[in-house]
């Protein structure tokens, strides 16, 4: 071969190379959605998003006008309202089989920390006939060694207390350390929730105030060192808003595979 032929090739081999890293690095995203659900003024719709065919993202979109007209506490009523969401039908399958949006105009336990107008956001890992079975006689359940989750199966830095057990949901693992207990603000936070000592949820709880402020905020998220379930699981969540389209997402990111 002759020294110009060898010059051709290589310049090919490396233009061959260039385009296959151009091409692999020019990922193929894709938007799946489920079918909205009226909420306040607005509506609420679930969504995943992938890439090249692998879900990176499961959440919640909300339109603007859905923090408007929400249920307020009256004389004898809590005004608390749950409303169900059906994940894609179309699109990459997730661990998760549902979510459930709460709604809590009051807030909840404890005083001071979560006793303000916000949203919990659960992410449910099995069906809602599993999720009829979860009972127990009170909240304080939670410290009971039965549903204390292994180890390995709960974030390091988090706990689960007592009083955190409800019906139809499970018993709710905190990070005392996070901003809302060392007397900052309850803007957001992250919940692992579990039942029988498996895990059975994921939950972004945001402050009505929070999305009302139009943030753009990320954040990583502690991961245990093992799952029951094989599967994608999120290394962050996010809460933003769109100037442009108007809507807010709350999500579960950067799925990635554990246990």
């Amino acid at each position: 071969m002759r020294v110009d032929q060898l010059g051709v090739c290589v310049s090919l081999s490396i233009s061959a190379a260039l385009l296959g890293l151009t091409t692999q690095a020019v990922a193929e995203e894709q938007v799946f959605t489920g079918e909205k659900v009226h909420l306040g003024m607005g509506s609420a719709q679930a969504f995943v998003r992938s890439e090249n065919g692998q879900a990176t993202a499961v959440g919640i979109m909300l339109s603007a006008d859905s923090l408007n007209g929400l249920s307020k506490p009256q004389k004898g009523r809590s005004a608390y309202a749950s409303y169900l969401i059906k994940l894609p039908a179309s699109g990459p399958k997730t661990v998760f089989d549902h979510i459930e949006i709460n709604w809590e105009p009051k807030g909840h336990p404890p005083p001071k920390v979560y006793d303000k107008p916000h949203f919990d956001f659960h992410f449910y890992l099995s069906g809602q006939q599993a999720r009829n079975q979860v009972h127990f006689k009170s909240d304080a359940d939670s410290a009971d060694p039965s549903q204390q989750p292994p180890a390995e199966q709960l974030p390091q830095g988090f706990i689960v207390p007592p009083g955190t057990a409800v019906n139809r949901m499970g018993v709710h693992a905190i990070n005392p350390a996070s901003p809302e207990f060392q007397g900052k603000p309850f803007t957001s936070t992250f919940i692992y929730g579990y039942y029988n000592k498996q895990l059975s949820f994921f939950e972004p709880m945001v402050s009505l105030d929070f999305l009302k402020s139009k943030p753009q905020f990320s954040e990583k998220v502690a991961r245990p060192a093992a799952y029951a379930k094989p599967g994608a699981y999120p290394s962050a969540y996010s809460i933003k808003y769109d100037d442009q389209t108007k809507m807010y997402t709350i999500a579960l990111e950067e799925l990635k595979e554990g246990g």
